[in-house]
């Protein structure tokens, strides 16, 4: 069995679920909502509009960017 921990912006998503009550899906359709946009203007806006702090925004992005 092999037990290789998660890493990267991915080891971020148990704690955002749990702490911001949303799925990572959910946190997706709001980034490709907001349309193309630099990292760090998606960061902002997490932050901004919706309360993520800028470690779980930064790791939500990060994914989002890299997957699209």
């Amino acid at each position: 069995m092999t037990t290789d921990k998660v890493k990267g912006p991915a080891s971020y998503f148990p704690s955002i679920e749990k702490t911001y009550g949303h799925p990572v899906a959910h946190w997706f359709a709001v980034l490709q909502a907001a349309g193309p946009r630099k990292h760090m203007e998606l960061v902002a806006l997490l932050k901004g509009e919706h309360g993520l702090g800028h470690g779980h925004a930064n790791a939500l992005v990060a994914h989002f960017l890299a997957a699209n």
